[in-house]
């Protein structure tokens, strides 16, 4: 096995199938790196059984081969090659490393022990890889970090005719954000399933600049044990299904006759955050909203309070009064990209849907919802 490769190629595509390894393993081979040179390309491989990461990338390949090295050492290795032409080979057990008159050599692993690799699944469609990142980062800081609900720490997927919705909830939240899927021929099956929002978050940025990605399933909802796939740009990875379904949030997301308010977002982002200063732990902000045109944010107890006013409009009541945890609102807010937020309100104690309203500078209309429960005992 021979090959040449740029530093920077080299680097880049170790470090992205690096991200497949787990951080400890009972079996030594799974925090190896499988690479596979072949003519014209190097091939990267990674896999801990939930997750696989496998890149192709341009190389001059002398001789053909295959080799198992442990792939934080390699990419330790990378990261301090200078930047120069990097010649590879395996020579016996061990694997050497050459770039700039610097020359590393690793020891190899088995690669007769290493997992076989899952295949990509059935393709179901593709989508846009910016747009795809964007709405997960919306709608996972609603996941749970509670590994007691593992289901609850997931996202949904759910692939129906011309849309992929995602959505996550850790029960006092529900983030829902929908962009445009393309399907593959002319399947209209409606698909819902549950995957990792700590591991799909990782994949959908390390593939937002990929331009249109590729995404393959096996398995349904429910029963755990299937794929799900992306592609794009030469690199490819797989993720195991999670068991279980999130609660359904259809009649959630129904209120009614609420107290509708509309809001710049990030004037009222900015209130939140100076007036959540003076907030204790787990202490509540308070949110008046008047008929007269305005919100009037509050917070803290006896010395230390704290209170800023915003311009809001409301309609279908004189006046509404809520609060929320600081933190889950101002997370909820940060997540709309949108100049100005609608928040349908039914009062304290009972839920509050935000979403966005798009004001005359926004250039698109932006398909997420995000519910937050508020807070019943109002100081």
């Amino acid at each position: 096995m021979k090959f040449r490769i740029e530093r920077s190629a080299f680097t880049e595509a170790v470090a992205w199938a690096a991200r497949s390894l787990p951080a400890r393993s009972p079996v030594p081979v799974l925090g190896g790196l499988l690479l596979n040179a072949e003519e014209g390309r190097l091939r990267i491989s990674g896999f801990d059984y939930e997750l696989s990461a496998d890149i192709e990338v341009e190389a001059e390949t002398a001789e053909a081969g295959q080799v198992l090295v442990l792939g934080r050492r390699l990419l330790d290795i990378c990261r301090v090659l200078p930047d120069a032409m990097v010649a590879c080979a395996l020579e016996g057990t061990r694997f050497t490393i050459e770039g700039g008159g610097t020359r590393f050599g690793l020891s190899t692993l088995p690669k007769e022990e290493y997992p076989k690799l899952p295949e990509f699944p059935a393709l179901r469609g593709m989508v846009d890889s910016a747009e795809f990142a964007a709405a997960v980062a919306q709608v996972v800081i609603a996941a749970g970090r509670d590994d007691s609900f593992p289901v609850l720490t997931g996202i949904g997927v759910r692939l129906d005719g011309q849309s992929l919705t995602l959505a996550a909830s850790d029960r006092y939240r529900y983030a829902v954000r929908t962009v445009p899927w393309k399907p593959e021929g002319a399947d209209s099956e409606v698909v819902e399933v549950v995957v990792p929002g700590r591991r799909l978050t990782e994949i959908s940025r390390s593939l937002a600049k990929s331009g249109l990605i590729r995404i393959g399933l096996n398995g349904s909802g429910g029963s755990g044990g299937g794929l799900i796939a992306f592609a794009g740009a030469g690199m490819r990875t797989t993720l195991r299904l999670m068991e279980g379904r999130l609660p359904r949030y259809d009649k959630l997301f129904t209120l009614e006759s609420p107290a509708v308010a509309v809001v710049q977002r990030e004037a009222l982002a900015d209130a939140v955050r100076r007036v959540a200063v003076v907030a204790e732990p787990n202490s509540p902000i308070r949110l008046d909203f008047s008929a007269q045109g305005t919100v009037l944010l509050q917070a803290g107890y006896e010395d230390d309070i704290a209170s800023q006013e915003v311009t809001a409009t409301l309609a279908g009541a004189d006046d509404m009064t809520v609060a929320f945890n600081p933190a889950y609102l101002l997370e909820a807010l940060n997540s709309f990209s949108a100049s100005q937020v609608r928040l349908e309100l039914l009062g304290p104690g009972q839920r509050a849907l935000l979403s966005s309203a798009p004001g005359a500078d926004d250039v698109t209309h932006e398909d997420h919802q995000h519910l937050l429960m508020s807070v019943r005992q109002l100081s």
